[in-house]
């Protein structure tokens, strides 16, 4: 899978891939909403390069810069029956620069068209405003909160 966007790429992690992954994930502070982090290199190895097309075991996806495939930040999906979930991380250094924008709406469309999507659905742990923000901007609804995490939902179609 590659998606490309105007400035973007998203598609599968690479070796290289690894380190700057592992930077972003391990910094506890920017990470601190997220529950995808702390790991040893060796755990993201295992986690991040497994060629794995089945979206209901869940799929890592990097988001690279079109131009040099510096990793940008990263995306995962996964389907459940007729809804997929969605997350995101940006690397700190590339954050408020619309990234997180390009790369989840791109997602949002890929799946719509390749994967037949009709429901897309993302959680954020209370307190994290930014991410509700971007979830809103693209035009999801909230759904529910349930311990210290709020649900949003996008119907498409």
């Amino acid at each position: 899978m590659k998606i490309n966007t105007k400035r973007c790429q998203i598609r599968e992690f690479h070796v290289k891939n690894l380190v700057p992954f592992m930077a972003y994930h391990n910094d506890l502070d920017w990470m601190k909403y997220q529950g995808f982090k702390g790991l040893t290199l060796a755990a993201y190895q295992q986690a991040l390069l497994v060629v794995n097309d089945d979206l209901t075991q869940g799929k890592q996806l990097a988001v690279v810069d079109l131009d040099d495939q510096k990793l940008i930040g990263d995306l995962y999906i996964c389907q459940e029956e007729d809804v997929f979930h969605l997350g995101y991380t940006i690397a700190p250094r590339f954050a408020r620069q619309g990234y997180d924008t390009e790369a989840v709406t791109a997602l949002i469309d890929w799946l719509a068209v390749y994967q037949g999507a009709r429901v897309i659905r993302a959680e954020v742990a209370l307190g994290n405003l930014n991410s509700e923000r971007l979830l809103i901007k693209l035009g999801f609804q909230y759904l529910t909160t349930t311990d210290q995490i709020k649900c949003y939902e996008l119907h498409l179609r």
